[in-house]
C-alpha cells in the first residue's frame, strides 16, 4: 500500500509541476500580449481617430465620404466616356469591378429573350398593328449579340462602377455628390447612392480588390472596353518644361523627362505638322533649365539656332576644316585614367572592325598594341593625370 501511495504522490507532484509551468508560460504570454498591444503599429498611425456610419455617408475623422454607383447605362457608349468624369476637380476615388459571366447561361437567356420578342412581333402582325421599330431593333441587337457570343468574339461580364466622393463638410459633400450625379446624367447614366451600405461602398473603393457592394450591370466586351480610362487626368509635375495643353481638361503639360530613369523620347507626326519646331522648342526650354544638348544635324537645320543661343556648330564634311578625332579621350568627372583609356581603345577597335571587316584574335591583339603605342608616342598612358588631358595633343588617324 505504501508503494502505491508513494507512486500516487509522485504523479500528483508531476501534475502540479506541469500545471505551475503552464501557468507561468501563460503569464509570460499575457505580459507579452499586453506589451504588444501598447506598441504603435503602422495601421494605428494611418487609421482615422474615429469613423461615423450614417445611412448615406461616412464620417472618417474630419472628412465626409459618400459612395454612389451607376445603376443603368445608355444603349450605346462612346470610347473614352469615363475620361471626363474621372477628370473632375473634386476629390473622388473611382473603382471598376469586372466579373466574368458564364457564356452558356447568357446564351440561354438571350435565346429566351429572342423568342419572347419574336412572339410579340408576330402577335402585333396578326392583329394588323403597324410594325414597332423598337421591337425590331431589340430583336436585331439580341441576335447580333448571340452570334458574337457563339463565335467567341464577345464575352459577357458583370460591370460595377463605384465612386467615393469626399468633402470637408457635409454641405461640400452634398455639393460634390450632386455635381457628379448631374455629370453622369448628362451621359444618360442613372446613379444611385449606396443607402444603408455606406461601409460596403467605401470598402469597395479602397485598393483592396473587394467588391462588397455588388451593384453590377451586364455588359459585353465592346461597350465594356469603352470604360477603360486610357487618358491621364493631369500630366503636370512640379518641375520641368511646358510641352503643351491637355486637350481633355485644358491643363498644362509640365514634365521633366530627364528626371526619369530613361529620358528617351520619339516624335511622330505627319509631314508639316511641326515635329522639328516642337523639338527645337523643347531644346530651347530645356536650355533655360541648364540642360545641355548635342544635336546630330545632317541637314544643317540647327545652325542658326545654335549660334543664337551661344552654342557651337561643327560642320562635318569632306571639305570642312572641322573633323572628329576618334582618338580624343572623353573627360568624365570622377573617372580614372585607366578606365578612360581602356574604354576608348575598345571603341577604336570596334571602329576599325567596321572599317576593315572581321579580324582574327591575333590581328585584334596586334591592333590593340598599336593603338596603345600610338598613345604612348604622344605621352598618353594609364599613368597620365586626368587633369592634363586637355593639354595633350591627341594622336590622329594618320599616326
Amino acid at each position: 500500500m505504501k508503494l502505491f501511495g508513494k507512486k500516487k504522490q509522485k504523479q500528483e507532484k508531476e501534475i502540479n509541476f506541469q500545471a505551475a509551468l503552464q501557468q507561468k508560460q501563460m503569464d509570460v504570454l499575457d505580459e507579452e500580449e499586453v506589451y504588444l498591444k501598447g506598441l504603435a503599429r503602422v495601421l494605428d498611425l494611418i487609421a482615422p481617430s474615429a469613423i461615423g456610419i450614417n445611412p448615406s455617408y461616412l464620417q472618417i475623422g474630419s472628412v465626409y465620404c459618400r459612395t454612389i454607383f451607376v445603376a443603368t447605362y445608355p444603349n450605346s457608349l462612346s470610347m473614352g466616356w469615363l475620361n471626363r468624369i474621372i477628370g473632375v476637380e473634386i476629390p473622388t476615388d473611382v473603382s471598376l469591378f469586372i466579373h466574368p459571366v458564364n457564356t452558356n447561361s447568357v446564351l440561354k437567356k438571350l435565346r429566351k429573350k429572342s423568342t419572347q420578342i419574336q412572339s410579340e412581333m408576330n402577335i402585333e402582325q396578326e392583329r394588323g398593328i403597324t410594325r414597332d421599330p423598337v421591337l425590331e431593333m431589340a430583336f436585331s441587337n439580341v441576335e447580333q449579340l448571340r452570334d458574337r457570343l457563339q463565335e467567341g468574339s464577345e464575352k459577357f461580364f458583370s460591370f460595377g462602377l463605384y465612386f467615393n466622393i469626399f468633402g470637408e463638410s457635409l454641405d461640400e459633400l452634398e455639393k460634390n455628390s450632386a455635381f457628379l450625379e448631374s455629370l453622369l446624367n448628362t451621359r444618360s447614366m442613372y446613379a444611385k447612392k449606396a443607402i444603408f451600405r455606406a461601409k460596403e461602398g467605401f470598402t469597395s473603393c479602397i485598393p483592396l480588390g473587394k467588391d462588397e457592394l455588388l451593384n453590377t450591370t451586364a455588359l459585353n466586351t465592346s461597350p465594356l472596353s469603352t470604360a477603360f480610362p486610357f487618358v491621364s487626368a493631369d500630366v503636370t509635375s512640379g518641375q520641368g518644361i511646358l510641352y503643351g495643353i491637355n486637350m481633355h481638361n485644358n491643363s498644362l503639360v509640365l514634365f521633366d523627362r530627364f528626371s526619369m530613369e530613361n529620358a528617351n523620347m520619339v516624335v511622330f507626326a505627319k509631314s508639316g505638322a511641326g515635329k522639328s519646331y516642337a523639338v527645337k522648342l523643347e531644346m530651347l526650354r530645356a536650355l533655360m533649365l541648364g540642360t545641355s544638348g548635342i544635336i546630330i544635324d545632317p541637314e544643317n537645320e540647327y545652325e542658326y539656332l545654335a549660334k543664337a543661343v551661344g552654342g557651337t556648330f561643327i560642320n562635318i564634311s569632306l571639305t570642312s576644316d572641322q573633323h572628329l578625332n576618334p582618338f580624343d579621350l572623353p573627360f568624365r568627372q570622377g573617372a580614372e585614367m585607366v578606365d578612360i583609356l581602356r574604354s576608348n581603345i575598345a571603341d577604336l577597335i570596334g571602329l576599325f572592325k567596321l572599317m576593315f571587316g572581321a579580324m582574327t584574335p591575333e590581328e585584334e591583339a596586334t591592333l590593340e598594341n598599336a593603338i596603345r603605342e600610338t598613345y604612348a608616342v604622344r605621352d598618353i598612358n594609364e599613368n597620365t593625370s586626368v587633369e592634363d588631358l586637355d593639354k595633350k595633343a591627341y594622336p590622329l588617324m594618320d599616326d
